[in-house]
């Protein structure tokens, strides 16, 4: 019977979902958990960018606002931008240029927004519909114009027909005398014709733009409208600074609009530099704040707190599994019923932080288990096979980031025998960023001072626990592996003098 309640439990760990998307609404309201202040901060009514990398949570955090928002009255419009026009195809066009690819962007966003406010005010009755389909009205319109740019023929075609037509008559009196009479009669026709041929294109003029979202959320009120836009960096980066200065133009300034924008730090371009100007959204300005999910769930300070965040999710995600798995009461703590010892420290240090890292080496853990307790040595080998399954694979599409990974392993791991270490923040390069979204690096502490050079500010990262522990369990012996990985030192990486080595 025990190992029949074990299978169960390991088996509801297999059945976690993997993406919030693929969630109902309900569910993702009973399984979100806030790490630290982060659900007061974006519940503000602030603009405001959500940073993270894939897997931190950025769609189940807007998800969940959308349903606390959606409590209150107010009205939530949750766009999924990989969904927005076709971005693999028109989008990606190059042979078109920025400017035409990024109005058609802007069109079709609007289009969204204004076919998600039409269905509400067709079936809400608690607001002003006339008002409200007005402002629809007028946005449609604003976002809809269409000019045509190509060349005017002016093309005239004289054609004339002349008709004639001769009667002759003649009649003969009773009384003598005769009559004779003549009929002409002609016609002419010309026709002048304007033939213009071109191309048509839309045009978004921000003045009548602004002034039709201002309609919109005057339709609306007392309610706010938020504008929650996922999957930011999915938009091609060139086009990102268009849809950004379409909503500091025509969307950021207008009262009772609150916009909400969840992308990956270092695939996102929210500007991009002009003559006398710049196009777009400057960060901490035109939005009021960024959040970082990565700085959120950085524990290196703290592994009792990443300890009790990943309690409560695991417990939280497992809970309507297993009430329709057991027919016995749910164990009090599914967390101690289900992992032995030091298997669930083991599993924090290895999700570094990522809820989705986490939930995937957990499933892969129970697979090994089968009807066992989860040990140590399933969750080492669980992060192994992670690693080679979802992260190795970004290696083979970036030659310059797999170089870059293997001169921090030999001198970081091979070398010094550690996986913490420090490079300069200006030496933050693509290939340093691209390991970061890939969750290969992590960083664990921004803006660090050495006291050897005061001058330099310094980022602290670690390399990914799975691929430490790939290399250890492919040598030496994975009881190698340091008791508190966290711990953090202060050797600093000089990733240019290693490349001139290499």
């Amino acid at each position: 019977m025990a190992q029949a309640i074990q299978m169960h439990l390991n088996q509801a760990l297999m059945r976690i979902p993997r993406r919030a998307e693929s969630a109902d609404r309900s569910t993702l309201a009973a399984t979100y958990v806030a790490a630290g202040s982060l659900s007061a901060m974006i519940n503000s009514a602030d603009h405001q960018i959500l940073f993270g990398r894939r897997g931190t949570g950025k769609t189940h955090a807007l998800l969940h606002l959308h349903e606390l928002v959606e409590r209150t009255g107010d009205i939530p419009i949750y766009l999924d931008l990989r969904t927005i026009g076709s971005t693999g195809g028109l989008y990606a066009n190059t042979a078109l240029s920025p400017a035409q690819r990024g109005t058609q962007l802007l069109v079709d966003t609007l289009e969204a927004v204004h076919d998600r406010l039409f269905a509400f005010a067709a079936e809400s009755s608690s607001t002003d519909q006339n008002a409200l389909l007005r402002g629809l009205d007028a946005l449609v319109s604003a976002a809809t114009e269409v000019e045509v740019v190509g060349e005017t023929e002016q093309e005239q075609t004289f054609g004339g027909s002349v008709e004639r037509e001769y009667s002759a008559e003649l009649s003969v009196a009773p009384k003598g005398g005769a009559r004779a009479g003549a009929r002409h009669r002609s016609t002419a026709a010309a026709s002048n014709r304007r033939k213009r041929t071109g191309v048509e294109q839309h045009r978004v003029l921000f003045g009548p733009l602004s002034r039709a979202v201002q309609a919109v959320a005057d339709g609306i009120r007392p309610a706010r409208l938020w504008l929650l836009l996922d999957e930011w960096s999915s938009v091609p980066a060139d086009l990102q600074p268009f849809l950004a200065d379409l909503l500091r133009r025509s969307v950021l300034p207008v009262h009772g609009i609150t916009v909400k924008i969840a992308a990956i730090e270092h695939r996102a371009r929210f500007s991009a530099t002009l003559d006398d100007d710049y196009l777009g959204i400057e960060v901490g300005s035109d939005a009021a704040s960024a959040v970082s999910l990565d700085d959120a769930l950085v524990f290196d300070q703290s592994p009792e707190e990443a300890q009790a965040f990943f309690r409560q999710l695991f417990g939280n995600h497992v809970r309507p599994v297993l009430g329709a798995m057991l027919r016995t009461e749910e164990p009090a703590d599914f967390v101690d019923a289900t992992f032995h010892g030091a298997a669930f420290p083991e599993l924090v240090r290895a999700a570094e932080g990522v809820p989705r890292d986490a939930i995937n080496i957990a499933a892969l853990a129970a697979q090994h288990a089968h009807g066992e307790k989860i040990t140590q040595a399933h969750v080492r080998r669980a992060a192994r096979d992670w690693y080679l399954r979802d992260k190795q694979s970004v290696l083979s599409r970036d030659e310059d980031a797999d170089r870059v990974l293997g001169l921090l392993v030999d001198e970081v791991v091979g070398r010094r025998r550690s996986r913490t270490f420090l490079l300069p923040t200006r030496d933050r390069t693509a290939a340093i960023g691209t390991l970061c979204d890939a969750r290969l690096l992590h960083i664990l502490r921004r803006g660090v001072v050495d006291p050897r050079r005061p001058g330099r500010l310094y980022d602290g990262y670690a390399i990914d626990y799975g691929c430490y522990v790939s290399l250890l369990t492919g040598g030496a012996a994975a009881k190698n592996l340091p008791a508190d990985v966290f711990t953090f030192d202060k050797a600093v990486v000089d990733l240019q003098r290693l490349s001139q080595n290499s």
